[in-house]
């Protein structure tokens, strides 16, 4: 079961840099809630520089919640230049900017966007090299400074401090897509450990305190820092190049996780080839936070995940980025689907090989599901959109997905393994192009893949299939011929369909080219077909009624956690109305409902899913919870305990149900102070 379509916990989760660019839409894998952002920005502004290398000395001081800085900011100028524009967290301040003779320049700083305009007293010459001295300090507490609305990316506090690069807590440009160099110097308290790309070097200071030194030679996104009152590092037995680094609170999950990072880790390997480097830090983030980010050998994961065992696939997600956003990463933000959309793809393989096929089809529904979310703009025009915007992240990350899959489906396994290798060696520690995955795909599996990159990149919709066909008895006993048309409405649509026939004996399938709105074939089989279907293994996109359910529901939960309840009532009545019987799209309406105290709707609408399809499973276990949440709330304690016993005997444990209905069962529920 996938946790995109599990009930929304009773505080609000928090968003996920595991895909290197903020993976809001892992609400598709971790049911994650998406705050209220900008859906659209203007079209990008071309690249001024582009930045080589840093030279970084920070100290931190947790019990002030502050950031002293220096930076040298070496970088090319990409066109003649009078002023020269880096992004800085809104948190911190430039006490003194020098260039490289020890001129000082002015700057002023731009809070709507968080970005730094420095003056240039002589104007830099489009191709020459410039280093910039950078002095600067500042509170970094919350999510009041970050670059990203209601997202903390940098805080410095105890007992946990994070300095994400996506948090610009230092002077930066181009978002994960400009790499570079870095050598950092980390100063700590005592008792404080940090945790970067890189072997790290401590030196004890005079102070008292500590200064952790990183060097990352190779370009990259080296930007990544987190420190804190960590135990010694934690490994897994047999697993040397895993390293877990958590917080005494976090500690008894911990060698569970090294061990389950080993084995992801390990088959990721066996997928994608060797990775740049092979030893992980798994280090421990806060709780309010994000619940997942990445740098080159760091894996950063909320502690509360650490001790969760369903993470898995956040952990893959994460742990998928060594390749996908370190050894490779997006040219442009046009190209992000590359990365966003492999790394979630990565994660769902390792899904197919360590549960199976049945996990890995219905985590695909829910990935098409999320594809088919916000498809109103081609992959390759979404860099004029809000990276952190739920399109963005909908459409690179499923989307993307599910593009991966279907060349998955064309070119096979073999040749499919052997095109991500190629993408990989050929583009290693650069930035990779739409064009340049379709040039190696088409030169790794000899197919003419024009059509397809023409479709699902620079188009937009999936096909709607049908059947018509008719059956035949062929003479002298030889069996039976189908002839028929699949039908679809999309005209430009070229791809083989797999084609499953059932009949009185053994099941057939046969790959069928499908081109343009009606594509006759004919199948003689010995058997009688009893039943004829279409992409029976969910190798394509495509639009069907249960899809649209998903997508409402989708749609729903993303407008749930932007506070808009008017509007995601108005989606999961569209599920409804796709499916009466939906108990998801009912499960939904019941949330919704209690959020606003309106408690016989709520428990109306939960009754309704306990009657509907039961698709997905766990709602029938979580709607005998919520029931007694309700029955609880308004005073009736016999009839709570009922619903509890009725959801611990369903049996199903999906996200901890029975654990929460059992100590519901032990104590009433009540409302927290955050729902009140």
């Amino acid at each position: 079961m996938s946790p995109s379509l599990q009930p929304a916990p009773r505080k609000p989760r928090r968003m996920v840099l595991a895909t290197g660019i903020l993976t809001a839409a892992l609400f598709a894998v971790c049911g994650l809630m998406i705050p209220a952002w900008h859906t659209a920005q203007a079209a990008p502004v071309r690249a001024q520089l582009n930045i080589t290398g840093y030279v970084i000395t920070a100290d931190l001081d947790p019990a002030a919640n502050r950031l002293t800085a220096t930076a040298d900011v070496t970088f090319n100028a990409l066109e003649d230049l009078t002023q020269a524009t880096f992004e800085l967290n809104n948190g911190l301040n430039i006490t003194k900017l020098t260039d490289s003779k020890g001129t000082v320049l002015n700057s002023e700083r731009l809070t709507t966007n968080s970005t730094v305009h420095v003056s240039l007293p002589t104007p830099l010459v489009k191709g020459s090299s410039n280093t910039f001295h950078f002095e600067y300090s500042g509170t970094l507490l919350n999510a009041d400074t970050s670059p990203v609305e209601g997202i903390k990316l940098a805080a410095v506090a105890d007992p946990i401090s994070i300095l994400l690069y996506p948090g610009r807590w230092f002077p930066m440009t181009g978002l994960f897509t400009n790499r570079f160099t870095a050598e950092m110097h980390i100063r700590v308290p005592a008792g404080y450990t940090a945790v970067g790309s890189g072997t790290a070097t401590p030196k004890a200071l005079p102070t008292g305190r500590t200064e952790f030194s990183f060097v990352w030679s190779r370009p990259g996104f080296p930007g990544t820092i987190v420190a804190g009152k960590f135990m010694p590092a934690i490994t897994a037995s047999g697993l040397s190049n895993i390293h877990v680094f958590v917080t005494e609170n976090r500690k008894s999950g911990a060698a569970e996780f090294a061990a389950l990072a080993g084995r992801e880790f390990e088959y990721l390997t066996s997928i994608f080839g060797e990775p740049e480097s092979g030893r992980i830090n798994i280090v421990e983030l806060p709780d309010d936070a994000v619940s997942a980010a990445w740098a080159p050998q760091m894996a950063c994961i909320a502690g509360n995940r650490i001790v969760d065992h369903n993470s898995q696939r956040l952990l893959a997600n994460t742990l998928a980025h060594q390749w996908w956003g370190s050894e490779v990463s997006p040219a442009t933000l046009n190209d992000a689907w590359i990365t966003n959309g492999m790394s979630r793809y990565g994660e769902l393989m390792y899904l197919e090989d360590s549960a199976g096929k049945t996990g890995f089809q219905s985590a695909i529904s829910d990935v098409s599901a999320g594809a088919l979310a916000y498809d109103t703009e081609p992959l390759t025009t979404l860099g004029r959109l809000d990276p952190f915007s739920p399109q963005f992240q909908s459409m690179t990350l499923e989307k993307g997905a599910m593009v991966f899959h279907m060349l998955r489906w064309q070119m096979g396994d073999d040749t499919f393994q052997k095109f991500l290798r190629g993408l990989l060696s050929q583009f290693t520690d650069k930035g990779i192009r739409s064009d340049d995955v379709n040039k190696v795909a088409e030169a790794q599996s000899h197919l003419d893949l024009t059509a397809f990159f023409a479709q699902w990149l620079d188009g937009t919709g999936a096909p709607s299939f049908a059947n018509k066909y008719s059956v035949y008895r062929l003479g002298n006993n030889k069996g039976f011929r189908t002839q028929g048309s699949i039908t679809e409405d999309l005209d430009l649509f070229r791809m083989p369909v797999e084609l499953r026939i059932e009949t009185d004996g053994k099941t057939e399938d046969r790959r069928i080219e499908v081109s343009g709105t009606d594509s006759n074939y004919t199948v003689d089989t010995f058997g009688r077909p009893r039943r004829i279907s279409i992409d029976p293994e969910n190798w394509l996109l495509k639009s069907t009624p249960d899809l649209a359910v998903r997508v409402a529901v989708l749609r729903g939960q993303q407008l749930v956690a932007q506070g808009d309840l008017t509007g995601a009532l108005a989606e999961y009545q569209k599920a409804l109305d796709s499916n009466k019987n939906s108990s998801l799209g009912a499960y939904r309406i019941g949330e919704v409902f209690f959020l606003q105290r309106n408690y016989q709707s709520a428990a109306n609408s939960f009754r309704d899913a306990l009657r509907g399809d039961d698709d997905p499973r766990w709602t029938e276990v979580w709607s005998h919870i919520h029931l007694g949440y309700i029955f609880d709330v308004t005073g009736q304690r016999d009839r709570a305990v009922n619903e509890y016993r009725l959801a611990v005997q369903t049996n199903d444990n999906t996200q901890g149900a029975i654990n929460e209905a059992r100590a519901r069962m032990q104590t009433p529920y009540k409302r927290q102070a955050a729902e009140n």
